[in-house]
């Protein structure tokens, strides 16, 4: 059966068995190191949103939840621009809270250091950073990264709330886009 995204997988990197089980124990570890403290898990929209509902579903512990959407990325665009801007910002004070940030991916580094320059701000009782996939070789800005799920290489992925132009959130694996698509 065809699917839409064929035309532009070139492989599956993660598939959903090995997202399930490594979630699952993101979300165990979340649970021991937050016991007695009922973090807020601010998730970085909107790659991280399906990220963000599976590893819920493993954490034990009390916590709430809120949102931030920041853009680096114009429409279309497969490059960051740099220029971080905040898109929604949270609905509540995090003075004295433990936060927790869920991200889908941390790349050059630049706009989750922006995220926790802002939030450290507030003066949260901790800040720390949960990320489903870290590409390191592409840091520009060090951030300090509490939780990975998957280290991977410099491959332009999608799918598991990653977008590709905005499509194929929705896909159960995390896939690679074919080389002969990658901007020049």
């Amino acid at each position: 059966m065809a699917h839409a995204y064929d035309s532009y997988l070139g492989e599956v990197l993660i598939d959903e068995l090995e997202l399930q089980h490594r979630v699952a124990e993101l979300g165990r570890q979340i649970s021991e190191d937050y016991r007695d403290k009922e973090p807020l898990l601010v998730c970085v929209l909107k790659g991280g949103i399906v990220f963000l509902v599976d590893l819920i579903k493993h954490i034990d512990t009390p916590h709430a939840v809120d949102f931030m959407a920041v853009s680096s990325y114009g429409p279309g665009v497969r490059e960051s621009s740099g220029v971080v801007r905040i898109v929604l910002d949270l609905e509540e004070s995090i003075e004295g809270r433990h936060v927790l940030i869920v991200e889908d991916i941390v790349d050059s580094g630049r706009t989750l250091h922006y995220i926790v320059s802002l939030l450290q701000s507030r003066n949260p009782a901790s800040l720390h950073v949960c990320t489903l996939l870290n590409k390191a070789e592409r840091r520009e800005v060090d951030v300090a990264l509490d939780y990975i799920g998957f280290d991977i290489s410099n491959k332009f992925v999608f799918g598991y709330g990653l977008d590709l132009d905005e499509r194929f959130r929705n896909l159960t694996f995390i896939g690679v886009l074919k080389d002969e698509l990658l901007p020049k």
